[in-house]
């Protein structure tokens, strides 16, 4: 009994070891093919992308939204802005674009209503870049109410008039669903992008497969993964409307005496 016992509990500690090794083995291959695989042309979920567990409603109809998180005072999101802009410019009507700016503290809550008051104001596409420029290369605090107010009038704005739309209950409404989505999306970092309601990319995740490249290398592969991402949706959408409607119920009469 005793050498029966001496010898089966190496042998069962080796087929362990041994299991195991295989086990970390496959892993490892397995991840090796899923970084050979993934490309920017033809991005692997998990690798390039990411994917909700379960796809958000979102508001832009049959168009594809795409949907931006960013704050302005990130030196990546000014970064990728130029090439966000020209990327939403050639997609034209193919997408429904939309910003968010996040919040993740309290501090940020100045920048989100300078951005939803600008938005309702219709002057976001003149002076989103201007902002980013006084903050990155003019190195400007933009991030209290008197600054901001300030900035805007420099800007050729009613100081009146933008008070009124920032500090409205408009716009605390946008704050609220902002801090919705960001959690929803679980946003951790920006820039973010999110697309059709389910999937998410940015330059930090395509990073993640791309290894230590250049910025500017990180941002055209996302807008890549973009492009695809968003024929992809497309597809899906345009399937789902050519799907034959179901056959109507016919329950058959049953004549009365």
């Amino acid at each position: 009994m005793q050498m029966h016992h001496t010898v089966a509990q190496p042998t069962r500690r080796n087929f362990l070891q041994m299991t195991l090794a295989t086990l970390g083995l496959g892993i490892s291959l397995g991840l090796a093919a899923m970084s050979a695989q993934a490309s920017p042309a033809a991005p692997v979920n998990g690798a390039e992308f990411r994917t909700l567990e379960r796809a958000l409603a979102t508001e832009s109809g049959k168009k594809v939204e795409v949907t931006e998180f960013f704050w302005y005072n990130c030196p990546h999101c000014n970064a990728f802005e130029p090439a966000l802009e020209e990327w939403v410019k050639k997609q034209g009507d193919n997408i429904s674009f939309r910003r968010v700016p996040v919040a993740f503290r309290e501090a940020f809550q100045p920048q989100q209503r300078l951005y939803y008051a600008l938005e309702a104001m219709g002057k976001v596409d003149e002076l989103q870049m201007k902002i980013f420029r006084a903050i990155h290369a003019e190195r400007k605090s933009l991030d209290t109410d008197t600054a901001i107010a300030d900035f805007v009038v420099s800007q050729g704005i009613d100081r009146k008039k933008f008070l009124d739309v920032y500090n409205s209950f408009g716009v605390q409404t946008k704050l609220r669903r902002a801090m919705q989505l960001q959690e929803a999306y679980h946003v951790d970092g920006v820039p973010l992008v999110a697309i059709d309601g389910r999937f998410m990319t940015s330059p930090s995740i395509v990073g993640t497969t791309l290894g230590s490249q250049p910025e500017a290398v990180l941002q055209s592969s996302t807008l890549q993964v973009m492009d695809w991402l968003v024929g992809k949706a497309a597809k899906e959408h345009k399937s789902a409307s050519l799907a034959p409607a179901a056959a109507p119920l016919h329950v058959a009469s049953v004549a009365r005496k």
